[in-house]
């Protein structure tokens, strides 16, 4: 029980810096581009004195390394201390704050464009990256897995080759185009699906997710279906698999049961990888198809120059990957026995 318990704590360390590291690097990243956030804040009408009362106020003033340091230190906070027993104080310096259970506050800062705090923005536009996420992986599973275990119960055949053909094609052709095709075709051309847009009742928004969740799909199933195609026709040829077939086993049976599940770390790490990758934004899908998710957020963000909303979302993308990539570690400990035994050996 110890040794699982350390190995989750030790996780959980690397995790936390490698969010601060990511977090550090998109401030650096942040400041060094053009243009001026204060002027921006303010207008492009206001007044000198405007522009220098806004950068004192927001800390823009301040050294690269000071402003790093305060919004680290105020990423997590206590919360303020209520004014009176009835009546909970809100003092203005934690108008971009989230509360969090125990008394303490998420603070990603205030946007410049939107005058809203970035949490909210990120927690009003997560659920529809989310819905995309889901929609594409989905696709991405059903398409890839049905290629690749194909091709590997007829390795040799004249499917396997053009299985392997089309997936170097669809892995080579960028995002855009592919959904700039089925744009064409499912909507211009076939008038079946919107171009774009959310839509406002449910049936809009479903309607609206086919196109996006399609060309994600599209482009992502050649990985899984190439993944899938090696590692199930390795473990084909296997003296587990032979002995199966010996005693009975039907060639489906085998191909599903013996030799599919073996093969479902690689796709698990592959998966959950995907899914932190497209819950903290596809950022050129949604800004093809105007999908409210975080990569369109994202994309205006940096047009606008507004730094606490493109930090806040980094930092909301860099924490989705590591904890795919904790809960990845989890699965691959149940999935694979001797994952464990290793972990316990250490």
């Amino acid at each position: 029980m110890i040794a699982p318990l350390l190995y989750l704590l030790r996780r959980l360390g690397w995790a936390a810096l490698v969010v601060v590291g990511v977090t550090a690097l998109s401030f650096v990243i942040t400041y060094v581009l053009p243009g001026d956030p204060a002027r921006m804040l303010v207008g492009p009408q206001a007044s000198a004195a405007d522009v220098a009362h806004a950068r004192r106020v927001h800390g823009l003033d301040q050294p690269l390394p000071a402003q790093l340091a305060s919004y680290v230190a105020r990423l997590v906070h206590a919360a303020p201390a209520p004014a009176s027993p009835d009546a909970p104080a809100s003092p203005a310096a934690h108008r971009s704050c989230t509360p969090l259970p125990l008394g303490l506050h998420l603070d990603l800062g205030y946007s410049f464009h939107y005058r809203r705090p970035v949490a909210a923005l990120i927690e009003a536009k997560a659920p529809r990256s989310a819905e995309l996420a889901l929609a594409a992986l989905l696709v991405q599973l059903t398409l890839g897995l049905a290629l690749g275990l194909t091709a590997a119960a007829r390795r040799g055949s004249l499917w396997d080759d053009a299985t392997v053909g089309a997936t170097l094609l669809a892995v080579s052709v960028p995002a855009f185009v592919i959904g700039l095709v089925l744009q064409y075709v499912l909507a211009y051309r076939l008038r079946l699906l919107p171009y774009d847009g959310y839509g406002k009742t449910t049936a809009e928004q479903l309607t609206a997710l086919v196109l996006p969740a399609l060309t994600l799909g599209v482009h992502g199933c050649a990985l899984y279906a190439r993944v899938a195609r090696e590692e199930v026709s390795g473990l084909l040829d296997k003296d587990f698999v032979r002995t199966a077939r010996a005693r009975g086993a039907s060639r489906l049976r085998a191909l599903l049961v013996h030799a599919f599940r073996n093969a479902l770390v690689p796709l698990a790490t592959l998966a959950a990888l995907d899914l932190g990758a497209l819950l903290s934004g596809a950022v050129v899908v949604e800004k093809l198809f105007r999908w409210p998710g975080l990569g369109q957020m994202t994309v205006e963000a940096l047009q606008n120059r507004d730094a606490p909303l493109l930090v806040g979302t980094v930092l909301f993308a860099a924490a989705v990957v590591v904890a795919m990539t904790l809960a990845l570690d989890l699965v691959c400990l149940v999935l694979d026995p001797r994952l464990r035994r290793r972990r316990a050996d250490r």
